[in-house]
């Protein structure tokens, strides 16, 4: 993330060379330039991360090269150089974009100095950058579970956990609560006021996924027309979640592993090595050994990642945690979207409490929210949550959707179901179905005509 193509542009050959001599030994790649048209071109074909630029020279003045510095590269750091600094012009250059001005002479303390002011700032411009494009503040460090649940285990081990540099590989399902686990472990960790970096690895395709863990060098390939800054340098002294990570190619596993054994790695384009102090939590929602025995996951990699196992359990097996995610929802949605609703219903509680949640904590929060979004009354009923029961119903039952069956015999077996759910009552089961109570009623008559079955009998005897 630090500074390392600077380009000194001056007229005065000893000044110029005293400062190209300073930087080179400081470990900086630079190079040099005479005038400003001269620089200007390096600029359009080098491309660099500092220029320290003279006020006053032949041809473009220095004031001039800033602004067109600043229309090519406006993120490249300018700092002017001169012997007769007043403070009008260094307001002017301020105004135009130059990050200081310095009077000569300077002394090498001096611009070790401002370098690495320089630094700290582009660090925190890149960061800031990053956090207002991905933060999300919900639920950050919200954890909902109850006493007796296996979640409140698991943090409880967090706080053990935290204190390591180990990494961290955090497997469930989807939607329980794996990337919340991570910064749980950030956040009480000793770089708890260091990044957290997170990146998809599903969402990339393997070129782009390179790009955003390791950061490319300008011209590295078509279209980088300027150096990006990788995740791992970003979260350089911080945490690095890698949030799926079974879904990387076996070419960047094999990168990755170099980066997690050496912590060194190299842009893309790139020929200097990098040095990081990162910590890597990973998650997946695929089991890791069965993709190892598959061969589309590396074993070396897998237990460089699995130092410190953890299993997120799925939503129906911590029940005792439904009724409290519920509530924190509901009150949540409510205020955010200044609702009607305040409460739940308690049979709708208790029904909410029995299903499956196949999709977890993200399935019930998008159930609750759209339930407050669209709820009219302050108390949401159970028959706002419909869907739920048919799908549930739908799942359990014997008679599932197959191919080639009739779609009057799908229908049948559903309202069957329904009626099965209601006792026989005629009227929540339409309700429930969406249809008029007329509507099931002929149904039933229909299916009085054609049932065979004793179960089928008992239910259309005890719906009439």
């Amino acid at each position: 993330m630090s500074l390392e193509k600077i380009l000194v542009v001056d007229d005065d050959i000893l000044g110029r060379e005293y400062l190209c001599e300073t930087l080179t030994r400081g470990g900086y790649e630079v190079a040099s330039a005479s005038d400003g048209q001269q620089a200007l071109t390096k600029v359009i074909k080098e491309g660099y991360d500092l220029i320290f630029l003279d006020m006053k020279m032949p041809g473009m003045c220095g004031m001039d090269v800033l602004e067109k510095v600043k229309a090519i590269s406006p993120e490249t750091v300018i700092v002017l150089m001169t012997a007769y600094g007043t403070i009008e012009t260094a307001v002017e250059a301020m105004k135009k974009g130059a990050y200081d001005y310095i009077i000569k002479p300077f002394s090498p303390d001096q611009i070790e100095l401002l370098i690495a002011r320089i630094n700290e700032r582009q660090k925190l411009i890149i960061e800031n950058r990053y956090w207002r494009l991905n933060s999300n503040v919900d639920e950050k460090m919200n954890p909902v579970f109850s006493r007796n649940s296996k979640m409140f285990k698991i943090y409880e081990q967090i706080k053990r956990i935290a204190q390591s540099k180990a990494s961290v590989l955090i497997q469930g399902e989807s939607g329980t609560g794996k990337e919340l686990v991570a910064r749980a472990i950030h956040f009480h960790s000793h770089r708890c006021e260091k990044p957290f970096i997170r990146v998809n690895c599903a969402a990339l395709a393997e070129t782009l996924l390179e790009s955003e863990l390791f950061g490319h060098e300008r011209g590295a390939y078509t279209g980088a027309i300027s150096k990006h800054v990788g995740r791992f340098e970003l979260a350089n002294e911080g945490t690095l979640l890698l949030d799926e990570i079974s879904e990387i190619s076996p070419n960047i596993q094999a990168k990755l592993l170099r980066v997690i054994e050496e912590e060194e790695f190299e842009r893309v384009g790139g020929e200097k090595t990098i040095k990081i102090d990162v910590r890597i939590v990973a998650t997946t929602n695929r089991n890791l050994m069965e993709e190892i025995h598959k061969g589309t996951f590396r074993e070396d990699l897998f237990y460089r990642l699995n130092v410190v196992p953890i299993y997120l359990p799925p939503l129906r097996e911590r029940r005792e945690d439904i009724s409290l995610l519920v509530d924190y929802y509901l009150k949540k949605y409510s205020l955010e979207n200044d609702a009607i609703v305040k409460s739940i219903d308690k049979e709708a509680m208790d029904y909410l409490s029995q299903y499956n949640w196949p999709g977890n904590v993200r399935e019930l929060k998008n159930v609750i929210q759209r339930a407050v979004v669209m709820g009219s009354s302050e108390v949401l009923q159970i028959e706002q949550f419909t869907s739920l029961f048919i799908l549930q119903d739908m799942k359990r039952s014997d008679t599932t959707l197959t191919a080639g069956k009739a779609i009057e015999d799908v229908e049948r077996d559903l309202i069957y179901s329904t009626l099965e759910k209601t006792g026989g009552n005629k009227t929540r089961a339409a309700e429930l179905l969406k249809i008029t109570t007329r509507t099931l009623r002929n149904k039933l008559n229909k299916y009085d005509t054609e049932c065979k079955s004793s179960f089928e009998r008992e239910i259309i005897s005890c719906a009439k």
